[in-house]
Formats: structure tokens, sequence, C-alpha cells
């Protein structure tokens, strides 16, 4: 490529969207980066000299229209959370199903190469460990059916016409810097630390052992911006077809476990002493297995990625600020 890459990224006001727009702008000053978002959830309305520009990516025309000229597409834009896509199923599939396809339809035609993240909800309730990438799926709710078909559409779209790369990504956490406003989202240990400082009980799901492997924001963001960089190698090369990889850590404790950990720190940094509180679980199609190790060797491998921040220390970052 005889010109510095182009990289579009969907979803990019969003927690992990606008932090890998910082990525690409940090490694790679020299790059074109085009930053779309029709702001569902995310706020930021530019990162670094980067505007982000209102697009909807169930509107395939204008979609396609901004995506022209791109050598890679970061498609991260998404209706994500289990909640939400129950509660709004038709938008779930609309945005999720339909406008992956429109993403991907756009990258087979036009050889751009693409990174997709199609999340642990896709194995359910595993009985195989460690997690990896080729076990079956099963997903538990509408949230990981979605990523299902994108998984497969994904695969199918890119057999002959481009590269792609797709992320398993473990539970995410912690927060990022855009300019001088804080990025967050939501997540179980982001909540337990708010509750923390709001002296609120920290309220655990039943039965308190379900295991989930976490990673930090700023990790995944990482890991997208080594994929970019492979990525625009592989175009190059006139590589196509599918790879996939697991994002994750070796840090998989029981959710019960994260709130005394989160407890523990607050007393410390903070002298304060939040109350864990078993409660009811209203979820159903909730993964409980109470072990969730990760194998992500091929990243470590092929990306030349592995994660940097730690769930103990975040937590006591956060409870600092």
């Amino acid at each position: 490529m005889s010109e510095a890459p182009h990289v579009a990224i969907t979803g990019a006001a969003g927690y992990i969207g606008s932090r890998v727009v910082h990525e690409l702008q940090r490694e790679h000053s020299d790059w074109t980066v085009t930053a779309l978002d029709n702001f569902y959830l995310g706020d930021v309305r530019s990162v670094g000299d980067v505007p982000i520009e209102h697009v909807d990516i169930r509107h395939r025309e204008d979609l396609e229209e901004h995506l022209a000229g791109a050598d890679v597409v970061l498609h991260l834009a998404a209706i994500s959370g289990v909640d939400d896509c129950e509660e709004n199923p038709d938008r779930a599939y609309e945005v999720n199903v339909q406008g992956t396809e429109n993403v991907a339809w756009f990258c087979r035609k036009s050889g751009a190469a693409l990174a997709f993240p199609f999340s642990m909800a896709v194995v359910g309730d595993p009985e195989e460990f460690p997690i990896t990438v080729d076990l079956e799926r099963d997903p538990l709710n509408w949230y990981g059916r979605t990523k299902v078909l994108n998984e497969g559409a994904i695969g199918w779209y890119a057999d002959g016409a481009f590269p792609a790369h797709q992320f398993m990504i473990a539970n995410l956490y912690g927060r990022h810097e855009v300019g001088d406003r804080t990025v967050s989202k939501g997540t179980v240990i982001n909540f337990f630390v708010d509750r923390a400082l709001s002296e609120e009980p920290l309220t655990v799901y039943e039965p308190g052992t379900q295991a989930r492997n976490y990673v930090h924001v700023k990790d995944v963001a990482r890991a997208f911006l080594r994929s970019t960089e492979r990525l625009v190698e592989q175009r190059d090369a006139g590589e196509t077809g599918v790879e996939k990889y697991e994002i994750a850590t070796d840090e998989d404790p029981g959710v019960r476990s994260v709130a005394e950990t989160v407890r523990e720190i607050a007393r410390e940094e903070r002298g304060l002493d939040p109350e864990v509180k078993l409660v009811e679980n209203p979820r159903g199609g909730e993964t409980l297995v109470d072990q969730f190790p990760v194998d992500t060797a091929a990243a470590r491998e092929r990306l030349d990625w592995e994660p940097r921040e730690s769930v103990e220390d975040s937590i006591r970052t956060l409870l600092r600020e």
C-alpha cells in the first residue's frame, strides 16, 4: 500500500470505540481515521482531532458513503447490553444483524478488511475449559444469538473477498479518558466501585459463585490496534477469510469474590465498609459456571498482544480518584 492506511470505526463514540480512536491516533498519527456513530448510547463527539460523524449502520447507502475509501473497518457499533436486547429485540436485530451485514457487504464489495467483536455470550454456559473460539455455540440470550448470526455471516462474506478478525471478548471493566472527560460503562466491576463510593450495598446476584473473565477496556482497545496493523498487512498480501481470537486475561473470579475485593480495597483506600449483599437473580439466560479460564495464546502469538491491566490495580485506581 503506497499511501498511509485509512481506518474507519463504527461505534466510535462508545466505551471501546472512543479508546480505539485514541490508540490509532497515538500510534499512527499519519493514518486517516474516520469515526462513525449514531449516538444511541455513546456521546463522545470527537477524539483528539477526529470528529465523530453521525451515521446509522442500518442505513446502508449512507453507511457506504461514509466508509468509502477505508482499507480497514473496525465494526464496534452494536446494541450490546443483554437487557437492552431483550427489551428491544427488533432494534437489536436491525442493528446487530442487519447493520453488521451492511458493514460486511461493504467490505466484500470494496475489499476492505474487517475486525468485529462477537463476545463470550456465544458460548452460553460452557462445559469445556479453557474457553476457546472453537467451542460449540450455545447462546443463552438474544444478545448472544445476534452475535452468533454475525459471526457466521462475516465468515461467508469474507471468504475469497477480504481478511477479517473476530474477537471473543471477556467481560469489560475500567475507565479511560478522552480529552477532559471520563468514559465508562456500567459493567460489574465499575458498578461495584460506584456503589462503594456511594456507600451503598454491593448487590450480588445469586448464587454469587458465577465466574466471569475480566479484561480492561484499554487492553481491548490495544487488541484492536494490533488487529488493524495485521489486517493492513494481510489486505496488502491479498489474504482473505477469518481469523478468530480470544481477548481475555487469566483473571476469572466469582462475582461475590469481586465484590469482596472492592469492599477490602474501599476500606484501605477510603475507610469505607460497604455491605456485600446476595440478592435474588432477576435474570434468566445467564452463565453460572464457577470458573471461566480462557486460552489467549492466539492473540499473544499472532497479534503480539497481552493484557497489561489487572482487576485489583484498576479497582484501587478507581477508588483513589
